[in-house]
């Protein structure tokens, strides 16, 4: 067979971008959105990380509170106060949200961007106004009550690289933000500038770049929730196998972009619910489809440090916009446990931030039904 070197040129053109997924295999984090019929919003993500635990709590930050931004010197760049009371996971022991959401419904979720995100560099004299991406969820919610506010506070900030010393790069992140009215946007860096993404279909993975994912799903036009109709060839008729046959050629592998793909075909086709809190179930199911094994996630290259973990998905969530209400499951435990920030009073500003264990007991918790003799 004579080769044609333009068969080549394909391939040298993905170099970079099959590169780039190699040294970063698995960014496995999915987020969604739904919408009840009473126009409730529900928003979800599961959370990824194959190499360690993330050791993530449940944070409360109230009104008021006084909060520093990281930069390469240290907590020495901007400070703010809290407007809004916040409720979020953190990560890594320390007080920085990776998923979250503010008393006025506001919520924001920090997705890992790494070989994609391209930070502004640091600049001392700018150091006021700077912070690292770690810092950025937290002061999206404790400042916001909507996303065209968080908009424009977000230009007036420098987002810079800064090491976090338990993965020893920059945290390269994009954001997810989600308001109680639906309206939902993607926040990148590219090119040491903000980017901004409307979302429409309220949908998050990781790399490339958003607007790369929603031209990717023009390859999947052919998807329906509807079966592939009987077909007749010569003298033989042929029928589907069984149900789900619409759905052939829908991408089954935990890469981002298939990931984006099936998020986008399973809430697009999700049951039709009545209420916020009817939503939360349908967000659920629907993020239980992209559990992820250990060894398959961001991070994982066999550690020691994935000892007691049961899973890449370390935890997930689902946050009711329309009642204020936090739902979530762990690795470890898939009772769904629930926080309502209404019965918070997030005015008491003399306790300071609040941490609440994610999970007392690392193991199921099961109900026995044994009848009892």
């Amino acid at each position: 067979m004579k080769l044609n070197r333009t068969m080549f040129i394909p391939g040298l053109l993905l170099l970079p971008f099959l590169l780039a997924i190699s040294v970063n295999p698995g960014q496995a984090c999915t987020g969604i959105r739904l919408t009840a019929a009473d126009g409730g919003i529900v928003y979800g993500r599961t959370m990824e990380w194959g190499k360690f635990d993330l050791q993530s709590r449940v944070m409360i930050i109230p009104r008021g509170f006084s909060l520093t931004g990281l930069i390469p010197e240290g907590m020495n760049g901007m400070t703010w106060k809290a407007k809004y009371g916040v409720v979020g996971l953190d990560m890594l022991g320390k007080n920085y949200i990776a998923d979250g959401m503010n008393e006025k419904g506001l919520a924001a979720g920090l997705f890992y961007h790494v070989g994609f995100a391209d930070y502004p560099a640091f600049e001392r004299n700018k150091a006021a106004k700077s912070i690292t991406a770690l810092d950025v969820t937290n002061f999206i919610l404790t400042r916001f009550a909507t996303v065209d506010e968080a908009l424009a506070g977000l230009r007036d900030v420098r987002v810079v690289p800064v090491v976090e010393d338990a993965i020893g790069i920059p945290v390269y992140a994009h954001w997810m933000i989600t308001e109680p009215e639906g309206k939902s946007i993607v926040i990148e860096f590219k090119d040491g500038g903000m980017k901004i993404f409307d979302n429409p279909l309220g949908v998050i993975t990781n790399g490339p770049t958003y607007d790369w994912h929603m031209t990717n799903l023009r390859n999947y036009l052919n998807l329906s929730p509807v079966a592939l109709p009987d077909k007749k060839i010569e003298n033989l008729d042929f029928e589907p196998l069984g149900g789900g046959s619409g759905m052939i050629g829908l991408p089954g592998d935990n890469t981002p972009p298939s990931r984006f793909v099936r998020a986008v075909a399973w809430t697009q086709t999700a049951r039709p619910t009545a209420t916020s809190s009817e939503t939360v179930y349908e967000v659920l199911r629907i993020l239980d489809n992209f559990n992820i094994p250990l060894g398959a996630a961001e991070g994982s290259d066999g550690s020691a440090g994935t000892q007691g973990m049961r899973s890449s998905t370390i935890w997930t969530t689902a946050w009711d916009l329309s009642e204020k209400v936090l739902y979530y499951h762990t690795q470890h435990n898939r009772r769904v446990r629930a926080l309502h920030l209404k019965n918070l009073d997030f005015s008491r500003t003399g306790d300071g931030l609040i941490h609440l264990t994610l999970e007392p007991k690392r193991e199921q918790d099961i109900e026995d039904i044994t009848p009892k003799n």
